[in-house]
């Protein structure tokens, strides 16, 4: 979806690499978690009484689900972050049970979901626990995702769901609570699994997880962990920075060290430490190992590693990939495309790439796909690699609109790096370099 004539980016950004010698520091913040932004929204609507979510991510896929609960009925209110600018103080009034506000099969109450898998999965479950009816919808790579699975999970409680291929857009006829076991598998995606977890405890459902790959347990270690400690009857919750968005501080850090860590030039600030974001590790992979798997080390922050590695001394292989192909973008073909570009060799063999060293890394004009994290991890390249072009770079807006806001923001709250429109050379000020709206 493209975002061409949006305020803010222009639809093609110029990364100018950044060269600076002597002493210097940057230390960066990051907004709060997706992943635990959006599973704790459901869980204050699923509560009782006030919830208030400090240091919560207001982006593309928070502001869906806020703009979704309020279509359901519940009592939602925004406020600013002083510390963050993408992230939001949001109070959600829970009323202990599914949604308020029903439509008919005539006149459904409509739900947009974008293109996020958390709305689109987590508002299907929770949908289910109200009455009436609902319909649910999002972009077209989201009607292409997978759903069978949680579908399948819920009608075998009893509720009906009307979907052509089992895919989206989707009517959902909400039944209250229906006590009940189901199975789910989260071969597909963690997201089933997590949607039922997290309305388990209203819904009286008695959730089995099977058929989990082990890439995708720690996203349902992190929804048991969440829904054990989230306050049920109201209170304060704190969302922690979101890993993934800061492996682009912490892989600029390794560009700028030519491949190792050099702690001191740029640090993320308040980094998470709960053991729920499996990016959390993200650090500890710089220098790249020869071999990184998608299953046991990284989650999203492989697209990260990924295009670093051009930059490392050996070949690196990344393994177990197949969950990148059905995000928001293909982004194993994605991957190797791009980097091709560049002048790196990419070798795909099933779901694994292998990257090699490339001497002669030069610029050009990169595909993000719409895809949030192609756009910041190319980014990451264009901070060594003169001539790296992005198109479509508001696409950050998805879960991180200020990212390029930082890049271009002076140390030590920023990298102080030229971003330029390449048509007419503008520098784009770090006030301009907002995603969205601008409201971040």
């Amino acid at each position: 979806m493209s975002r061409e004539g949006m305020p803010g980016l222009p639809g093609l950004l110029e990364i100018e690499p950044l060269r600076r010698n002597g002493d210097w520091q940057a230390r960066v913040t990051v907004p709060g978690s997706k992943s635990v932004t959006n599973r704790a929204l459901i869980l204050a609507a699923l509560g009782r009484g006030w919830a208030e979510l400090r240091g919560a991510l207001w982006s593309e896929d928070t502001r869906v689900m806020v703009e979704a609960l309020r279509r359901l009925g519940y009592e939602v209110r925004v406020d600013p972050d002083p510390a963050e600018g993408a992230n939001r103080t949001i109070r959600v009034l829970g009323t202990g049970r599914g949604p308020v506000a029903g439509g008919t099969g005539s006149a459904p109450v409509d739900l947009w979901v974008g293109n996020a898998g958390t709305a689109a999965r987590f508002l299907t479950a929770l949908v289910c626990l109200g009455e009436g009816v609902f319909r649910l919808r999002g972009v077209d790579r989201m009607h292409e995702r997978p759903q069978a699975e949680l579908f399948a999970a819920l009608r075998s409680m009893g509720y009906r769901i009307e979907a052509g291929s089992d895919r989206l857009p989707a009517v959902v006829h909400g039944g209250g609570r229906r006590a009940g076991r189901c199975r789910v598998s989260a071969q597909a995606s963690s997201q089933f699994a997590s949607a039922l977890l997290l309305g388990a405890r209203v819904g009286g459902w008695d959730v089995t997880v099977e058929g989990a790959a082990e890439e995708e347990l720690p996203y349902v270690e992190m929804t048991r962990r969440m829904a054990d400690v989230f306050p049920e009857a109201g209170g304060v919750f704190e969302v922690e920075a979101d890993a993934s968005s800061g492996s682009y501080f912490w892989g600029a850090d390794a560009v700028l060290g030519e491949g190792t860590r050099r702690a001191g030039r740029v640090e993320v600030e308040r980094w998470p430490t709960s053991g729920w974001q499996a990016d959390a590790a993200f650090p500890g992979y710089l220098p790249l190992p020869a071999e990184i798997s998608r299953r046991t080390d990284l989650a999203d922050s492989i697209l990260t590693a990924v295009v670093l590695a051009p930059m490392a001394e050996r070949p690196v292989r990344f393994t177990e990939l197949g969950r990148l192909r059905v995000q928001e973008c293909e982004r194993v073909a994605a991957l190797r495309t791009e980097l091709g570009k560049c002048g790196v060799r990419v070798e795909e063999e099933g779901d694994m790439l292998t990257v090699h060293p490339a001497e002669r890394l030069h610029g050009a004009e990169i595909e993000t796909y719409g895809d949030h994290r192609m756009a910041m991890a190319f980014a990451v390249l264009g901070l060594r690699v003169a001539g790296i072009r992005l198109r479509d770079p508001a696409c950050v807006g998805k879960t991180f609109p200020n990212f390029f806001a930082k890049l271009a923001a002076p140390v030590p709250e920023g990298l102080g790096v030229g971003l330029y429109e390449p048509v007419t050379g503008r520098r784009i000020g770090a006030e301009e370099a907002l995603a969205g709206d601008g409201t971040a």
